[in-house]
């Protein structure tokens, strides 16, 4: 079964520590649904963007968590 995930980085790419602990997700929509309900809390952590993989393939990203950019 596929587990999907998400990477937290800041503007540049960098990897940065998520301010909310993700789970490991069995579906695409639990993922999306995930980080609609966490996007402000990684922000103000210092995540900038994320990206969200199946495995280990992006599907997309990186996606920007800055409200103006969305």
């Amino acid at each position: 079964m596929a587990a999907w995930t998400w990477r937290f980085e800041k503007t540049d790419g960098a990897e940065v520590p998520p301010a909310v602990q993700p789970e490991e997700f069995t579906t695409q929509g639990d993922a999306e649904s995930w980080i609609g309900e966490h996007w402000k809390a990684l922000l103000e952590g210092g995540a900038d963007q994320v990206r969200l993989f199946e495995d280990t393939t992006e599907i997309y990203g990186p996606m920007s968590l800055h409200a103006q950019d969305a």
